[in-house]
């Protein structure tokens, strides 16, 4: 069973007009339906109407980050492999209050929506948690998998965002030891390429730009083995030529940031 297709063009249209890109996904699905991915994301009408028009039964997909949404992904995989804990365990601390938007995904986890950011997306593969930002895309209600639908639970007007870094400092306190920022070692580009290679269909595009994102710490010689692990995957040359661009751009804003945040201190 599909999204009906009369519902999702109209919910895209909405979308768009909140000012969020959107883009289609194959029905059922999170493989993008374009060439690009999410970086043909769009918020032109005229371009969603002759997506779904084509492609009717097609799900819908939002990219995330500025001017899109910031979204906490909550996995769950079972009793034993849930984000649950580390869910409420964010709540308590008061981190989730800006959430505008509450979405229920089809295998029991939960997407919270917050105002978009220029924040790259990150991973706790410990916790369950991915949050998607900058470089990523998630499926949005009235999308379905498997026959069941991304569902609407709460929604409110004005949403804050989400400060993913006091995130990841609550949960994984042992990166941000006395407060100081992540100063990991530069990640092996040949193990980065080998867990791009293994990455599955609705996440190669947010995967490559995280792997990129680290494999830029520590200069660009790796970004061609990552290049050519994200072609193993299917990805296509020019998806993954900008999506390796937009990794880019998003480091050299964050090493921007860091002599101003330095001054301020």
């Amino acid at each position: 069973m599909t999204a009906d297709p009369g519902r999702t063009a109209s919910q895209a249209l909405d979308y768009a007009r909140r000012g969020w890109p959107v883009f289609p996904c194959q029905p059922g699905t999170k493989q993008p339906a374009t060439r690009h991915g999410f970086l043909d994301a769009t918020t032109d009408p005229g371009q969603i109407i002759r997506w779904w028009r084509r492609l009717p039964a097609a799900n819908l997909a939002i990219a995330t980050g500025l001017p899109g949404p910031d979204v906490l992904d909550v996995d769950r995989h079972g009793p034993g492999a849930t984000g649950y804990p580390a869910y409420h365990a964010l709540k308590q601390a008061g981190l989730l209050d800006g959430a505008s938007t509450v979405v229920a995904t089809p295998g029991g986890g939960l997407h919270l929506y917050f105002a978009g950011t220029a924040q790259p997306s990150g991973r706790l593969p410990r916790h369950h948690l991915d949050f998607k930002a900058t470089g990523g895309y998630v499926l949005a209600p009235p999308s379905r998998i498997g026959g069941r639908p991304y569902r609407l639970l709460e929604h409110h007007p004005q949403p804050a965002s989400l400060d993913w870094p006091a995130a990841t400092r609550l949960l994984d306190p042992e990166r941000h030891r006395h407060g100081q920022p992540d100063r990991r070692p530069p990640a092996d580009p040949g193990r980065l390429a080998a867990w791009v290679e293994g990455l599955t269909e609705g996440n190669r595009n947010s995967g490559l730009f995280w792997a990129a994102c680290r494999a830029l710490e520590a200069g660009p010689a790796g970004l061609g083995d990552l290049a050519a692990a994200a072609a193993r995957t299917g990805l296509g040359r020019h998806e993954i030529t900008r999506t390796i661009a937009s990794a880019r751009h998003a480091v050299l804003r964050t090493a921007d940031r860091e002599p101003e945040a330095e001054a301020t201190r």
